[in-house]
C-alpha cells in the first residue's frame, strides 16, 4: 500500500516565505504590478495629486475642538495652566488651517466636473495619499463631483485609515514608501501642495528635484496653495541667495490663495500640455 503524503504548498502559495526578507523583492514587485492592473482595467491614465497634512481637521471639527477648550478653560475660574494654554494654542491655528481642507475639497470637485467633460482617455481624476485631512477632503471633493477618485494608502505604526471617500476599487494600501511615492508622481500631470508637516515637504522637495535633475521630463505644473502658511516654511528666494538652487527654479512652483485661481491655472496647464494636441 503507498504511503500518502501531505500535497507541498506552492511557492506562491507559501504564506511565510512571501512575508520573509528572501521574498521582499516579490513583495515590491507585486506593491508595482497589482497597481497598474487595476489603473489599466479603470482606464485611468493621468492624475491631479494632492498633498497636505492628515492633521488638518474639517472647519466644524476644528471650531467645535476649540469652543470645547474655550468653555474647559472658563469652567475653571483661573487663567488656564501652561498645558491648557498651548492647547488652546493648538487648537485656534488647527481652526485657521481648517479653511484648508474646505478649499482642497472645493478645488478637488471643480477640477473633477471639468475633467468628467473630457473623453475617458484624456480624464484627470485626483489622487491622494489615502487618509484624512488634506487627503480625506480631495476625494471627498472628487466623490461630490460624482467622479472617481485615488486613495494611496500607506502602513504606518500609527494608524492611518483610508479615507471614506475613495472609490473602493482604487483604494491602495501600500507597505514600501517608495512604491506609494512612485505611483503618486507618476501618472501626475498636476500637483497641488497644501499646508502640511514633514510628509508633505518630503514629496514636495523629492518631486521638486526630480524635476530639476531632468529625472521627470513631463512637464508638472504645481500649485502651493497658501501663502501664509507657506511663505513662513519655505523660503525659496534664501536658497537662491546662498547659490543652492538656482533663480529659474522658483518658477517650479505657483504659489496660489484661492480656489479659483489655483482651479484657473491648473485647467488652463493641463489643457496646453496635455490636451490641445490630442
Amino acid at each position: 500500500m503507498t504511503a500518502k503524503y501531505p500535497q507541498p504548498v506552492k511557492a506562491y502559495n507559501n504564506l511565510e516565505f512571501l512575508n520573509s526578507p528572501d521574498a521582499r523583492t516579490i513583495r515590491i514587485l507585486a506593491e508595482f504590478l497589482e497597481p497598474m492592473q487595476r489603473f489599466q482595467a479603470q482606464k485611468i491614465y493621468h492624475t491631479i495629486v494632492f498633498f497636505g497634512s492628515a492633521r488638518i481637521l474639517p472647519p466644524a471639527e476644528a471650531e467645535q475642538r476649540l469652543e470645547d477648550l474655550i468653555v474647559q478653560a472658563g469652567k475653571t475660574g483661573t487663567p488656564p495652566n501652561a498645558a491648557l494654554s498651548e492647547e488652546l494654542a493648538l487648537a485656534q491655528n488647527q481652526a485657521f488651517l481648517s479653511k484648508y481642507y474646505h478649499d482642497a475639497a472645493d478645488l478637488a470637485k471643480r477640477l473633477t466636473e471639468w475633467s468628467e467633460t473630457l473623453d475617458q482617455e484624456q480624464r484627470f481624476f485626483i489622487c491622494s495619499g489615502g487618509g484624512p485631512g488634506i487627503m480625506e477632503a480631495a476625494n471627498r471633493g472628487a466623490m461630490e463631483a460624482g467622479g472617481k477618485s485615488i486613495g494611496l494608502n500607506i502602513s504606518l505604526p500609527m494608524e492611518q485609515r483610508p479615507n471614506p471617500y475613495i472609490t473602493p476599487t482604487l483604494n491602495f494600501e501600500f507597505h514600501y514608501f517608495f512604491m506609494r511615492k512612485f505611483w503618486l508622481v507618476y501618472m501626475s500631470k498636476g500637483l497641488v501642495i497644501f499646508p502640511g508637516g514633514f510628509g508633505t515637504c518630503d514629496e514636495l522637495f523629492e518631486v521638486l528635484t526630480l524635476i530639476q535633475t531632468k529625472k521627470i521630463l513631463k512637464k508638472i505644473p504645481i500649485v502651493v496653495y497658501g501663502s501664509d502658511f507657506w511663505k513662513e516654511v519655505l523660503n525659496l528666494d534664501t536658497m537662491v541667495k546662498y547659490g543652492v538652487i538656482d533663480k529659474e527654479d522658483r518658477e517650479l512652483i505657483r504659489f496660489c490663495d484661492t480656489v479659483a485661481e489655483a482651479f484657473f491655472y491648473l485647467k488652463e496647464k493641463l489643457t496646453a500640455l496635455y490636451l490641445e494636441n490630442e
